[in-house]
């Protein structure tokens, strides 16, 4: 359905576009991203499944503390490890077909090698990298622009919008609003275009940033490449938002997904998103477990000994 919240407007020659959840098609999205370096998908997640999203990490929310550091603001609530805590939400996002698809456009890593005079081909899938839900609370300060990508060392050059490839991001993100995101209540605000910069460089003026305004249920993705950043709560209204990222399937995780998952619960979660956490072989042969996939150790599968 057509959303009634007014798109960004231009900047720097950059347009944020919207795409209706339930007719935009994946190429589309990956051009718009590759262009503008984020877009809206409105309308990805209905009332229903939300509410029960939100149910489902309530009680991980009121049993957080106030973070200690500069990072985030006092007033904000976080739940990590949503894969075991949200299934809802795993289903309904990490799994939906167009963020699927998306990470797989801009993330699968394709290379070849030669063993003795055998030329072998290899594709390495991306994979979970994080998991966040954010409950900014009133009077929550505005966060400084970051790139997300920094934790994999990134050193990028400036390049122009035609000159971007698909080997350039080592990371996309999607933000879900749980509840109402303005201006007024702290919405993610980034820097359109700024993948495209060289990543030795700060975000510089404030005023290129746009916000990512959205209804409940709507959607933002975004390469972590981009300068962004949470704003400040300046109502009496919480903000709630979850927010995810996948990265190349050969990096590690930033969020230890064998870890913040309990493997009992990893156990009953459907093979896509078992081998989306870190349970798979990333081409040709990293990740394995005693020299096998370890798809065997969370699934009744039977794995030998064999070339991964």
């Amino acid at each position: 359905m057509p959303s009634a919240i007014e798109d960004p407007k231009p900047t720097g020659g950059f347009t944020v576009d919207s795409f209706d959840a339930s007719t935009a098609s994946a190429d589309k999205i990956v051009r718009s991203i590759a262009r503008n370096g984020g877009c809206f998908l409105r309308g990805l997640v209905d009332r229903k499944s939300l509410d029960t999203m939100v149910k489902e990490v309530k009680p991980y929310l009121e049993a957080d503390v106030p973070w200690e550091g500069d990072f985030f603001p006092p007033e904000t609530r976080r739940v990590n490890g949503l894969p075991s805590k949200s299934p809802s939400y795993t289903e309904k996002v990490l799994g939906h077909p167009l963020f699927v698809e998306t990470s797989n456009q801009f993330l699968t890593t394709r290379t070849s090698t030669w063993i003795g005079d055998k030329e072998e081909h290899h594709v390495s899938l991306p994979q979970l990298n994080s998991t966040t839900v954010l409950a900014i609370g009133p009077g929550a300060r505005a966060q400084s622009l970051h790139r997300d990508d920094s934790l994999h060392h990134t050193k990028l050059p400036k390049i122009t919008a035609d000159q971007y490839t698909m080997d350039r991001d080592t990371a996309l993100g999607i933000f879900l609003a749980a509840t109402e995101t303005t201006v007024a209540n702290g919405a993610t605000r980034f820097i359109p275009g700024s993948h495209l910069d060289n990543s030795s460089e700060g975000p510089g003026d404030e005023s290129k940033t746009v916000y990512a305004v959205m209804e409940p249920g709507d959607a933002f993705l975004m390469l972590a490449s981009c300068f962004h950043g949470g704003s400040a709560n300046t109502t009496d209204q919480t903000r709630m938002l979850f927010g995810s990222f996948m990265c190349r399937g050969y990096l590690r995780q930033e969020e230890n997904q064998f870890l913040a998952n309990p493997i009992e619960e990893v156990k009953k979660m459907p093979e896509n998103i078992q081998r989306m956490i870190g349970y798979s072989v990333s081409s040709p042969y990293c990740g394995w477990v005693d020299l096998k996939d370890p798809i065997g150790l969370v699934r009744d599968v039977k794995v030998g000994y064999a070339d991964l």
